[in-house]
């Protein structure tokens, strides 16, 4: 059973050891940029990936401050532990910790993503994610209505 844990002074050099594949490293960014975004960005939540009492991966979701929507930053899954069903549980944690903090101006969950990575395409559209026609910064747009 996966978890969302916060991240601490006893637990962030764990998730920093984390990391993909070295042909995944373009699609997304790494823990330690990440952790820092979040520091200069305290709107961002970043949250370490727990199963068991091992920590498996990396999430961050944010209420952006530019479009005041609720946004899915980032998602990494470390490499020892893909293909078990990791991303997808922790997107559904995600998403079910979003729209308890939802209300009627924030009605949706926006992610992006390269427009190369067909696993996280898959992913986000088995989920209920469709394109919203945006790209932004180089990667596609996808929105999921709540």
């Amino acid at each position: 059973m996966l978890r969302l844990v916060e991240i601490d002074r006893y637990n962030y050099l764990s998730v920093l050891d984390l990391s993909v594949y070295a042909e995944q490293r373009d699609f997304v960014a790494t823990n330690q940029y990440s952790l820092a975004q979040a520091y200069v960005q305290p709107e961002c939540v970043p949250l370490a990936l727990y199963a068991e009492n091992k920590p498996v991966g990396f999430a961050m979701y944010s209420l952006d401050e530019d479009d005041h929507q609720y946004w899915i930053y980032r998602l990494m899954i470390d490499q020892r532990y893909q293909g078990v069903g990791y991303g997808r549980e922790a997107m559904r944690l995600l998403i079910e910790r979003i729209r308890g903090l939802a209300d009627e101006e924030h009605t949706c969950i926006f992610i992006s993503f390269e427009p190369e990575n067909s696993t996280a395409k898959a992913l986000y559209e088995s989920l209920g994610f469709v394109p919203d026609g945006r790209v932004l910064y180089g990667e596609v747009v996808y929105v999921l209505n709540l």
